[in-house]
């Protein structure tokens, strides 16, 4: 197939993008290369060396002798240069990573916020009214989040989108109908994907799209079967605390000799899935499109569930890291069970990597092998989610200005 990686240059569009061009696909990647900007303006860098796009695809085409496009393309901004492209490639699919990624980037000021908002849904709604006024028949993947689902305890199984009810009728009668499970967002990123939601489930109804949104667990893990390819192919991997996922950023700081950064109790529990996996479920939902005129397919894209401070304690176990218990700059409870099922997947033959010690070490040798590269101040968390919380973040975590002052 010709595929269309929107986001293509990021933490797991870029995976994507190899893996999908090793399958044999053609494969566009269209990107404004945004994520390389928030890291200057963060003042803050991938704990991998990371290539200009340009040069990567180049390295890939050398190992390979397979080639992977690039576009620079706003998909917020760029709606004409969009269409234009779409028109003149019409790709049989496109996979849409495009959009900003992280909780706490979207929450930490005003103007993050609005961003967040004005990239994440223009970009979603430009790409699907191109579709639809080019009579673009390819099916669309849209990367979401477990995160719409919220985190709050109801002692019942996440189902996969849709959520069998009963409404009662004016006449007494009990009426079955599936909605989409109510959505309960948690930042302000979430709440984009909530509103990509409603978008897609309008141009499936409206405009017989075929859409497949993969609701996503927290990704761990550095390479893929393609980034261990050459060393120039390597993946990007975020360690600060607001784009670094929350294993990745435990199995640094036990490499660095950082403590482990629990906020709150730890109570908060996530699901999970290796990066491996990440690439393969798309690739499933690749060769599963559901026909034009059917409501959009939703999969939950996870394979485990665990507490925070429960992988905290199992990281500490590894390494010998000491724990460093920190207040919650999130507004969020403060335990919470998390149940999700995710049968689609298995069903369809994914084989799920679960959290093992020889992958938890190779992520750990890859954060000391560039220990180097990382900036201690850029660890903590602290972008909160209220001006309250703000007032009760703590900046320091290694007491480091105490120590300085002594």
């Amino acid at each position: 197939m010709k595929i269309a990686v929107m986001g293509g240059d990021g933490f797991i569009g870029w995976p994507t993008s190899l893996h999908l061009s090793d399958a044999g696909h053609d494969v566009h990647i269209l990107d404004n290369l945004s994520r390389r900007w928030i890291d200057t303006e963060l003042g803050v860098q991938s704990l991998t060396p990371m290539d200009s796009i340009q040069e990567r695809t180049r390295i890939w085409h050398a190992e390979t002798g397979r080639r992977i496009h690039f576009n620079l393309i706003d998909l917020a901004k760029d709606y004409e240069l969009l269409k234009k492209w779409l028109s003149e490639h019409r790709p049989d699919a496109i996979i849409h990573f495009a959009e900003q990624r992280a909780a706490p980037y979207s929450m930490k000021s005003d103007r993050h916020k609005n961003y967040t908002v004005n990239n994440n849904v223009s970009a979603t709604h430009n790409l699907l009214n191109a579709l639809t006024e080019l009579n673009l028949d390819a099916h669309l993947i849209h990367l979401g989040t477990m995160g719409v689902y919220g985190y709050s305890t109801v002692g019942a199984a996440i189902p996969e989108g849709y959520l069998p009810v009963g409404i009662e009728t004016a006449g007494g009668e009990t009426v079955s109908q599936e909605i989409l499970y109510p959505s309960n967002p948690g930042s302000i990123y979430h709440m984009t994907k909530c509103l990509d939601q409603l978008l897609f489930q309008f141009y499936a109804k409206n405009d017989g799209l075929r859409i497949t949104d993969l609701h996503q667990g927290i990704v761990w893990g550095t390479h893929t079967e393609q980034t261990r390819r050459h060393a120039q192919l390597i993946n990007r991997f975020d360690y600060d605390g607001d784009y670094g996922t929350v294993l990745n950023r435990f199995l640094i700081q036990a490499a660095i000799g950082y403590p482990l950064t629990v906020h709150g109790t730890g109570g908060q529990t996530r699901a999970f899935i290796h990066i491996q996996d990440s690439v393969r479920c798309i690739e499933l939902a690749l060769k599963n499109p559901p026909a034009r005129g059917a409501r959009v397919e939703i999969f939950n894209q996870m394979t485990e569930t665990h507490r925070v401070r429960d992988l905290a304690e199992m990281i500490a176990g590894i390494s010998g890291a000491k724990i460093t218990w920190l207040p919650n700059p999130r507004k969020e409870a403060a335990e919470n069970e998390l149940i999700v099922r995710n049968e689609k997947f298995l069903d369809l033959g994914l084989e799920p990597t679960t959290l093992e010690a020889g992958l938890l070490g190779e992520i750990v040798d890859v954060a000391k092998k560039f220990a180097y590269r990382v900036d201690r101040s850029r660890v903590p968390a602290v972008s909160a989610w209220t001006k309250d919380i703000a007032a009760t973040i703590d900046h320091d975590p290694e007491g480091k200005r105490l120590k300085s002052v002594s």
